[in-house]
């Protein structure tokens, strides 16, 4: 006897087709897991060669501009124009002689005062004006930073560490002293912050700074 609609095997069948879809949630599960950990991952150390960057920003706009202009008399020893590397306990500065021409010239001039092909480009890891180390959190590697200026437009800010623009006159003077309207030089300064064991990882920010 034949039998046409035999059901037998019907509830393994069944049972397999759930334990399949159960595990392809499970998978599915996981992987959503996994792929949000390491989105998290990376933006954790995303963060952190990002805060790397900015500090490369603060250091190059408020200790090596300012000290490469300061008044030679206070200035510390090797951070002066002209020279190319500074260190001491906690610094660890070097600079190409390009950066004093891009700090006193307007970009067209560049060239043409012995600054390179590859100094002009965007790139700030490709020939830095400066560079130098700053620490990383503990038992972790430190960051490399790199800086250019890739634009800079001549003001008439006073360089010398004197005060040779204001009025000379004591408390009673009457303020007849010449009194020029104030340009500041302006720049364009392109920064990158990288972990030093793996350059992949890395942050760059674009600044314009007035002096």
């Amino acid at each position: 006897m034949r039998y046409l609609h035999n059901e037998k095997g019907i509830a393994l069948v069944t049972s397999l087709l759930l334990t399949l879809i159960a595990l392809a949630i499970v998978m599915a599960v996981m992987y959503l897991i996994t792929q949000g950990v390491q989105v998290s991952a990376s933006h954790k150390r995303y963060r952190s060669y990002l805060e790397a960057s900015y500090g490369g920003v603060e250091t190059m706009t408020k200790i090596v501009i300012p000290q490469a202009f300061a008044d030679p008399l206070h200035a510390p020893v090797g951070l002066l124009l002209g020279a190319n590397f500074y260190q001491d306990a906690v610094h660890d500065y070097r600079y190409t002689k390009c950066f004093q021409v891009k700090l006193n010239n307007p970009r067209s001039s560049w060239a043409g005062l012995g600054c390179s092909a590859d100094a002009l480009t965007l790139d700030p890891s490709s020939t830095p004006d400066v560079t130098f180390t700053l620490q990383g959190p503990p038992l972790q590697p430190n960051f490399s930073i790199f800086a250019k200026i890739v634009d800079t437009t001549v003001g008439n800010s006073d360089n010398s560490g004197a005060e040779l623009l204001e009025s000379g006159g004591g408390v009673t003077a009457g303020g007849s002293g010449v009194s020029p309207m104030h340009i500041p030089a302006t720049y364009r300064i392109e920064v990158q912050g990288q972990r030093q064991t793996n350059t992949k990882e890395r942050a760059r920010l674009t600044v314009l700074y007035a002096y």
